[in-house]
């Protein structure tokens, strides 16, 4: 058996154009990996399997992005041996925070390694899973463009730590970005250089544009990141799609003093560092 952990991701900027005649739109993003965590296992099975001991529930089959990772490389292998996905979820769903993504890129590196599957192929095969899959196999910090799969890796970020609170909805991805257009793709709400971390200045003002259309879907957004403004005393930013929103903070003690400080109701609060990759393998029997 091949463990790894999986890692969340936040869109610290996120700049998006016109739908494109492929269906997707043009991205450009400043992505970075969090210390938010799925566990992922692969295994020889009787059949194939999508299981879960703990955690959140997880879908099964090839609905399920890490399977369907695991089975791509399985197939680029020549392989017909039957696998087991165990998947340990705590990445909150349809939040913003490429839980999915991340799974299908831990689930990719697991199977890469069980089967043999050299790096430049999991590069490819996360090309066509999805947007965020290219980001999540790479992890860290980086430049995204394209419609997710031109990642340029960065210098480390340090110097600050984010605290994450999901409010109790869920958004999918393909419903804001149809939101964005039905909206006239609207420019996002922006942070200005000034009020960001000084490892994050030379980014200029930092925005998401799907906010008015996280928004538009769920009215209630607004109140949660204004709530949050004035409770921690600082610009509130939406990751993705959202729901989530986040804050930067000095370190890990004040950061989790903002979580603790959530009002009642939220999905999920937590003090979240920045990690320098999207997963790890963490033991192998």
């Amino acid at each position: 058996m091949i463990r790894a952990e999986a890692f969340a991701k936040v869109n610290l900027g996120l700049k998006v154009g016109s739908l494109r005649s492929d269906g997707f739109h043009t991205l450009t993003g400043l992505f970075q990996s969090i210390g938010i965590v799925d566990e992922l296992a692969i295994a020889a099975a009787e059949r194939d399997e999508v299981s879960s001991s703990s955690g959140r529930p997880v879908i099964d089959g090839m609905n399920n992005l890490a399977f369907r990772a695991a089975a791509a490389v399985r197939a680029r292998a020549g392989s017909r041996q039957p696998i087991g996905i165990a998947l340990d979820k705590t990445i909150p769903a349809a939040a913003g925070l490429g839980g999915g993504s991340a799974d299908a890129a831990a689930g990719l590196a697991l199977a890469g390694r069980y089967f043999g599957v050299d790096d430049g192929t999991l590069v490819e095969l996360a090309r066509e899973l999805g947007s965020d899959v290219p980001f999540c196999l790479r992890g860290g910090t980086a430049r995204v463009s394209g419609r997710g799969e031109i990642v340029a890796p960065l210098e480390p970020l340090s110097g600050f730590t984010l605290a994450i609170v999901v409010p109790p909805a869920e958004i999918g991805t393909a419903a804001a970005f149809r939101k964005w257009d039905e909206l006239g793709e609207p420019a996002g709400l922006q942070v200005s250089q000034a009020a960001l971390p000084p490892a994050l200045r030379d980014e200029g003002d930092l925005r998401n544009d799907l906010y008015p259309a996280a928004v538009a879907l769920v009215p209630e957004l607004d109140d949660w990141r204004g709530e949050l403004e004035e409770a921690w005393g600082r610009p509130v930013m939406l990751s993705g799609s959202g729901p989530s929103l986040f804050g930067f903070f000095v370190d890990g003690d004040e950061a989790i003093g903002a979580a603790a400080a959530v009002p009642t109701g939220s999905r999920f609060a937590e003090a979240c560092e920045l990690m320098p990759r999207g997963w790890r393998f963490t033991e192998t029997a």
